[in-house]
């Protein structure tokens, strides 16, 4: 009767607790299968049972798969028991992320998911021998956006179950949570986040970390006297007025090193403008802030963890609308630099509004400059959702970002910023630069980097072009 039970689910509780457990893969070509710590640990209490459940449910468990036993724990009465791939993978040198963080993750997203939707509100979770990235993976498989619906799903609480590493446990916690504060920014409706209210947004969730985070909510006033003219003919199409955030993170307080400087593209809706995009998918627009949310998503992580670095974000905020008074393809205006820009498509309003913000950050002597931007349709074309493409003069720079990417399994790809690019945006009938390539859609990420490069003299700068990741596409898992 208990095993006919527990195979059927045919159990009834009335706890609101459910358990992930992680098994690998067997090193050999053959069904067998390895437990976790913790796992092997839940099966010593059940005396075995686990394993000769697992062994009689079906073969073997392969990566990112699940099966759910119920009944199984008196403390527990749904056990998620995920597969985790073969434990000896590491860095692939082919696929340029360290291949058992990443099964780690997605493995205890999946698993966490199965449990939402058995409608428990507590699930304990195996770290898996890497604890930061079992709770990565918690955090960013339980986030949701339905605030604006009447039915929610569960609301679910995690914690590490077992003996494993907590200060990994909690790090992976706040890493996933600053990914969710840019995804909740992102998918929230443009009518719910306006420049004004993702400014609020994030004071307020840094006003926590006040001792040591300075904000600056600037103004259109503040944007007229810094004579920042592309980011203003972008935002006079729209009734929302601009807002420039400006974000102070001081985590060496006593140390003069220059700030890492974070730049992101905040268009809040993108419309397309007079150049208008066409209907189907545009509602996607309201991510094309995703630059502005990742950085400033990124500095409220730093605060939390008390990162010892010094971080300065900045995020043009505005809407691409077309009205009476927006940008007409021929119009020119002039950057903060003093160069003057044909406007020939005010759908490529991004890189202007990036332009007047790649200029203000030089007068803080950076050590480098990092922009993010959700910037071509053609990056998407060019590596849809599996990486970032990075274009950067430095060596340096790109080590550095290729390094992080290969740990948090966010992939960057190099690409290149030839003179022979910035030829096609220099080469221009009525201004020092048009914002389009002489060859329209050729080469359209590069051309816009070549763009944004004429705004920069740091020795060390990198623009992440994120509009291919900007979407959680179905490949990705």
């Amino acid at each position: 009767f208990w095993l006919a039970s527990v195979l059927t689910g045919c159990v009834d509780y009335v706890s609101t607790q459910g358990l992930v457990l992680g098994v690998y893969e067997s090193e050999r070509e053959d069904d067998s299968l390895h437990l976790t710590e913790s796992a092997a640990g839940v099966d010593r209490v059940l005396s075995g049972k686990l394993t000769e459940l697992l062994k009689i449910s079906g073969p073997g468990l392969k990566k990112g798969k699940s099966r759910i036993f119920y009944g199984l724990h008196e403390d527990f009465p749904c056990i998620a028991v995920v597969g985790l791939g073969r434990n000896s993978l590491g860095v692939c040198g082919t696929e340029y992320w360290d291949t058992c963080k990443e099964n780690i993750r997605a493995a205890i997203a999946g698993g966490c998911r199965v449990l939402q939707n058995h409608v428990l509100t507590h699930i304990e979770v195996d770290g898996c021998n890497d604890s930061q990235s079992a709770a990565e993976g918690a955090v960013l498989g339980l986030f949701t956006y339905d605030d604006l619906k009447t039915k929610k799903k569960t609301r679910v609480t995690t914690q590490l179950h077992g003996s494993g590493c907590v200060s990994g446990w909690e790090k992976g916690v706040l890493y996933g949570e600053g990914q969710n504060l840019a995804r909740y920014l992102m998918e929230a409706p443009a009518n719910h986040v306006t420049p004004s209210v993702f400014a609020d947004t994030i004071t307020n969730r840094l006003a926590p970390y006040a001792d040591h985070v300075t904000v600056h909510k600037r103004s259109q006033e503040w944007i007229e006297e810094q004579q920042m003219g592309a980011f203003l003919s972008v935002s006079k199409g729209s009734e929302e007025p601009p807002v420039f955030l400006e974000l102070h993170y001081n985590g060496c307080p006593d140390n003069a090193q220059c700030p890492l400087l974070l730049v992101g593209k905040g268009i809040t809706f993108d419309s397309g403008g007079i150049s208008l995009k066409p209907p189907s998918g545009m509602d996607a627009m309201r991510a094309d802030m995703g630059g502005a949310a990742t950085v400033c998503s990124a500095i409220v992580t730093a605060a939390a963890l008390n990162l010892p670095i010094n971080i300065i974000g900045l995020a043009p905020l505005c809407e691409n609308m077309p009205s009476g008074k927006a940008n007409k393809p021929g119009d020119v205006v002039t950057a903060k630099n003093g160069k003057t820009i044909q406007v020939d498509n005010t759908d490529a309003e991004g890189r202007l509004i990036l332009a007047d913000a790649l200029c203000y950050a030089h007068s803080f002597n950076p050590r480098a400059i990092v922009n993010a931007a959700t910037l071509t349709g053609a990056m998407d074309v060019a590596l849809g959702s599996a990486a970032t493409g990075v274009f950067t003069n430095s060596d340096w720079l790109w080590e550095q970002l290729h390094k992080a990417s290969v740990v948090t399994g966010d992939r960057v790809w190099r690409m290149p910023l030839f003179q022979h690019y910035t030829r096609q945006v220099t080469d221009c009938q009525l201004a020092d630069l048009n914002n389009v390539g002489k060859y329209s859609r050729s080469g359209g990420a590069c051309t816009a980097a070549a763009f944004l490069r004429e705004f920069v003299t740091a020795p060390h700068w990198a623009h992440l072009d994120i509009a291919g990741v900007m979407t959680n596409k179905d490949e990705v898992r």
